[in-house]
């Protein structure tokens, strides 16, 4: 921007330079033609009395003479009787227009100028002064005006670059830190906020950005804190969860329901403290964490393993030997893990195999891939919020975002049995 600024304004003031300078330069060359030209008119006709009154030759030709010595140009005198004194030249048609009683200034060939002054009063007739301005006299001086008018409006453009350019200085400036500050914004820096500086304009744009970011600041703290509380509410339930799971007889059912009860409250704990700590700390993106995802997963599938006894379905494992650190923390892991596991048994009948393969990634992290027997699983499905199978639609966003925490990608596609393979790239830990 402020290059642009600086080229209008010199084209500005190159034009109205050229405007101004180009009459002014012609005018001066006009000046000093019509001084010199002034000047020998007035040299010639100071010895026109001399010329009409005397009649000695000796006297008009030391007067011509001497008019040439002093002015420096070519005198001549043409008298009637055909007597010539000063530069011997022929006449001239001026001269022999003059020869009527006219005084004319005619130019020459080589750029000069012919004065010819006629003089009444002589008893053979009128005589005709004869001066010479030559080309170099007409243009004395001009060359030096022109560059000092070349000179003064290259100053001035230069002036006025230097205002241009301090003056997009005080726009560009408040500019550019509107678009840093829209910048860590967009990165999820909700407290950087902008200085009003500049025209009125920007600095409104900046006091509305400021009021943006602390809306948007206000309205995230009050989400966190609504998901905290609709998170702490799950306690009820399942404080009376647990108490069920102790009344029952069978202590292995009660030893299993109560902990699946306790991994949810978990869960919930989970939820309920990193709502608390994004809410307390909105300046950036949290850190990922670590985990080690072959603990992670065997876990979880051992958790997983049972339901999948429970509804006839063979699970096939194949779990690299830990540890496999991951950049992601361990609930977020267990909740894409059961996010993937969850939608076998949410999206299949009963009786569907599925497998579960743990890898070792080439540079570093893990591959994790789910594959079932069942249906398949629709294209452009990895939307938040919708789902096909009556579920709610957030659990294969849930492991897309763990991917990209990670650091990896999600990817769907066709199982080697036909129905789906769920492939989670996962990078490994940041040093």
């Amino acid at each position: 921007m402020r290059g642009r600024l600086a080229l209008l304004v010199a084209a500005t003031t190159g034009l109205t330079m050229i405007a101004f300078l180009l009459p002014l330069a012609l005018l001066l060359r006009t000046v000093a033609a019509d001084r010199a030209t002034i000047g020998a008119t007035a040299d010639a006709q100071a010895v026109v009395s001399v010329v009409g009154a005397s009649k000695d030759a000796d006297t008009l030709r030391l007067t011509v003479e001497q008019l040439a010595a002093t002015s420096g140009r070519d005198v001549t005198l043409f008298l009637a009787d055909g007597r010539v004194f000063g530069d011997p030249v022929p006449a001239t048609p001026a001269v022999r227009l003059s020869a009527s009683g006219r005084s004319v200034t005619v130019e020459t060939e080589d750029g000069g100028r012919e004065i010819v002054i006629a003089v009444e009063g002589r008893a053979e007739g009128t005589a005709v002064i004869r001066t010479l301005v030559p080309a170099e006299e007409l243009t004395r001086g001009v060359t030096r005006s022109w560059l000092l008018l070349a000179a003064l409006g290259l100053v001035l453009v230069l002036l006025g670059l230097a205002v241009a350019d301090r003056l997009a200085r005080s726009l560009v400036r408040p500019i550019t830190q509107l678009s840093e500050v829209s910048h860590r914004l967009a990165g999820a820096e909700l407290t950087a906020r902008a200085e009003p500086a500049g025209p009125p304009e920007l600095r409104d744009v900046a006091r509305a950005l400021n009021h943006l970011a602390g809306r948007i600041l206000e309205l995230l703290r009050a989400e966190r804190e609504h998901v905290a509380d609709l998170s702490h509410r799950l306690r009820t339930p399942l404080t009376a969860l647990r108490l069920e799971a102790e009344s029952l007889r069978d202590r292995d059912e009660s030893a299993r329901v109560h902990a699946a009860a306790d991994g949810v409250e978990s869960a919930v704990t989970a939820v309920i403290r990193q709502a608390r700590l994004a809410a307390s700390d909105a300046a950036g993106p949290q850190p990922a964490g670590e985990s080690d995802a072959a603990a992670v997963v065997a876990a979880r599938v051992d958790f997983w393993s049972v339901l999948a006894e429970d509804t006839g379905r063979e699970v096939t494992t194949d779990i690299a030997p830990g540890p496999l650190p991951v950049a992601l923390a361990p609930d977020d892991l267990e909740a894409a893990v059961d996010a993937l596991l969850g939608n076998v048994f949410a999206h299949t009948p009963d009786g569907v195999a599925f497998a579960v393969r743990l890898a070792r990634a080439p540079g570093g992290g893990a591959t994790l891939t789910v594959a079932d027997e069942g249906p398949g699983i629709p294209a452009g499905l990895v939307r938040r919020g919708e789902s096909r199978g009556g579920g709610t639609g957030l659990g294969l966003d849930i492991a897309r975002r763990a991917a990209q925490t990670a650091g990896g990608a999600l990817e769907l596609g066709p199982g080697p049995q036909g129905g789906a393979m769920i492939t989670l790239h996962l990078g490994p830990p940041r040093a």
